[in-house]
């Protein structure tokens, strides 16, 4: 996903409590910097600054990052030389989301509090059925006799 010309993400949204993988193709990469910083915040106020060095790829710099609980995601590039790219002194600034809660189960049904007493009814059906079938099968050749034992030959 590209937000912004030369910054890519590998997800179509920035939700917070996750990771996120950024590649850098700005001007740093451009001219050929050997090293490069990604330094990083989040908030209005900056909060919980790091600072990481960003792998050097054939697709740009690149690195991983925690997101957290916050309101927007900000950050700006360092090279090895003290330069920095900081999107015209406004720095990058994303807005994060929070996280979809619909798909997660909120109250457990109290039969799944025992896996083993689901387990034990389920092993007692599969004997009930085997049963029946048994029955429905071998009980009317008993009766017309037409029910033959097998003998096996060693």
């Amino acid at each position: 996903m590209e937000l912004t010309k030369n910054i890519f993400f590998n997800t179509d949204k920035l939700i917070q409590n996750s990771k996120v993988k950024i590649s850098y193709t700005g001007l740093f990469f451009e001219n050929g910097s050997e090293e490069v910083y990604i330094h990083y915040g989040f908030g209005p106020f900056w909060d919980n600054i790091s600072e990481i060095k960003m792998e050097k790829t054939e697709l740009g710099f690149q690195a991983e990052i925690n997101l957290i609980e916050s309101d927007t995601f900000n950050f700006c590039f360092k090279n090895e030389n003290d330069e920095w790219d900081n999107n015209n002194c406004q720095n990058y600034i994303f807005d994060l989301e929070k996280p979809n809660l619909d798909l997660i189960v909120k109250d457990i049904d109290s039969s799944l509090d025992r896996p083993n007493r689901l387990r034990k009814s389920y092993l007692w059906s599969k004997k009930i059925r085997l049963a029946i079938y048994k029955i429905i099968t071998y009980v009317p050749k008993l009766i017309s006799g037409n029910y033959k034992k097998k003998i096996y030959n060693n």
